[in-house]
């Protein structure tokens, strides 16, 4: 790894519903028009579980006891932009509000989507974090070239 190259620690909130998820419809360069999960990337001092919580007040304007979301998956991806990332998701089945768009800039819609037939333009990074949540799988690797094939989501 090259010197002064980090890791960006990003937190996902799958927000179940039943037999739905929730997904939010970016805008802008980053995925723009395609589906995405209320993500972010944690701040210095703040643990996982309420940097999921934070973002998901932020984006989507529920509230969420941190001690409420339960860690899903792990995924480690290279190629979503110029640093490596670890992307932790977590489950939320409680919360309090109902789910709303509190970043129109970043965001144009945010809809329930059945887990069984989500939409088939969600951004590549938070649908394999996604799918191996569907699938029971605790850990994945997103797009290193070295990554054995047992692990890729």
């Amino acid at each position: 790894m090259p010197e002064g190259q980090h890791t960006i620690i990003d937190v996902h909130v799958l927000l179940v519903r039943g037999a739905e998820l929730l997904l939010t419809q970016r805008r802008g360069t980053y995925g723009g028009g395609m589906w995405h999960l209320p993500s972010g990337k944690l701040d210095p001092g703040e643990s996982l579980p309420a940097g999921a919580a934070r973002e998901a007040a932020e984006e989507i304007g529920v509230l969420i006891d941190p001690a409420d979301l339960r860690h899903v998956h792990t995924l480690h991806v290279a190629g979503s932009g110029p640093t490596p990332r670890l992307g932790l998701f977590f489950e939320a089945c409680r919360w309090s509000g109902e789910p709303c768009n509190r970043e129109p800039d970043k965001c144009s819609a945010v809809e329930w989507f059945p887990l069984d037939n989500l939409p088939d333009d969600v951004i590549p990074y938070p649908l394999a974090g996604i799918r191996a949540y569907l699938d029971g799988v605790p850990f994945g690797l997103l797009g290193w070239a070295e990554q054995p094939h047992s692990m890729r989501v």
